[in-house]
């Protein structure tokens, strides 16, 4: 069994007496550094100069600086911008000035465990990654519940690298919902693979394939797009409260006799033996080395498939009958290119 840590387990005058640096002020920065600021921690979000995050950053009332003076004035640094470019930053901006007794903190396992960034020896590397995107992390915080989050040292220099990682994960909230010790090799793995496998691959192209099947069968595309795109949010929601048999229990027993029934031959042995393949691409390192290679050569294949998938016809179905749902959106920033 895992060992789970709570807000009892955690040492909060660790964190309150370090100065944190926040690389980054997006999705997961701004919770981070906010969540850290209201439970009484010395934040400094580090941004490069002229950021618009910066801007954002000091119009919630924190403490904005240089990536470098960040560094060279705080005791924690977290890196929170995205994996493609943390190697760059790192090498360029925080190892230069790193110094004994800092702690290198990160929420994502990707470039410590493919060997893109490789710390000193003189300094803490662990790992707290919230289980949620930034804006609900930061949404469950205000509402006093927290997200839970994962916890992992890659490197202990001063013996305490567990103990000040614990203490971050309650200042950020993580610990009020659990905290779960892992490594930064099952952390980078597992997530890799559930993104591609379900999360986000596998649930998209599930989505298409069958949209398309209504289509090519000749049912109406709005008809499809409520089946097999509207609903899923529903049935999600039903799993993420109580699992997969609070859902079969609050659906149909046509529906629940026809997910057992015909489940199994979607997502079948040949199915399964693709996701081998998938997560044995993840573990040697191959995709890390696709991904790295995409972004060298400018990211030609994933924006000819972001386009593509852009104009699939269950996007633009999908936008008219948005436009008829003013509620999906309330309270929302919806992202460019996802109306």
């Amino acid at each position: 069994m895992a060992n789970i840590y709570y807000e009892k387990d955690a040492t909060t005058s660790l964190i309150k007496s370090r100065k944190v640096a926040i690389i980054g002020y997006g999705s997961q920065g701004h919770a981070h550094a906010l969540n850290l600021h209201e439970s009484g921690v010395a934040v400094t979000v580090a941004c490069y100069a002229g950021s618009p995050s910066a801007q954002r950053a000091q119009a919630d009332g924190l403490r904005v600086s240089t990536i470098e003076e960040a560094v060279k004035n705080c005791d924690t640094i977290m890196i929170l911008i995205p994996d493609e470019k943390q190697k760059k930053v790192y090498t360029e901006s925080i190892a230069p000035y790193l110094r004994q007794g800092q702690t290198l903190m990160f929420a994502h396992g990707f470039n410590i465990n493919f060997g893109q960034i490789v710390p000193p020896a003189f300094v803490d590397v662990s790992m707290i990654a919230p289980k949620a995107p930034g804006h609900r992390m930061r949404e469950l915080f205000v509402d006093g519940v927290g997200v839970p989050g994962l916890l992992a040292v890659h490197q202990d220099a001063s013996g305490k690298a567990k103990e000040n990682a614990l203490a971050y994960g309650w200042g950020v909230g993580c610990a009020k919902a659990g905290i779960i010790e892992t490594t930064f090799k099952e952390e980078t793995e597992t997530d890799l693979f559930g993104e591609q496998s379900v999360l986000c691959g596998g649930v998209t192209s599930l989505v298409k394939a069958a949209f398309e099947t209504l289509m090519e069968a000749g049912y109406q595309p709005e008809i499809a797009y409520f089946e097999c795109m509207h609903e899923l949010k529903l049935i999600v929601d039903l799993m993420y409260q109580g699992g997969l048999g609070y859902m079969r229990y609050s659906v149909s027993d046509t529906a629940e006799f026809g997910d057992y029934s015909r489940g199994p031959r979607i997502v079948d042995a040949r199915v399964r033996e693709t996701m081998r393949g998938i997560l044995k691409e993840i573990q040697d390192g191959t995709f890390a080395k696709e991904w790295i290679a995409e972004n060298e050569a400018g990211r030609p294949n994933y924006k000819r498939m972001r386009d593509q998938d852009a104009n699939h016809p269950i996007e633009i179905v999908g936008k008219k009958l948005r436009e008829m749902m003013p509620f999906l959106k309330q309270g929302k920033k919806v992202p460019v290119g996802a109306r």
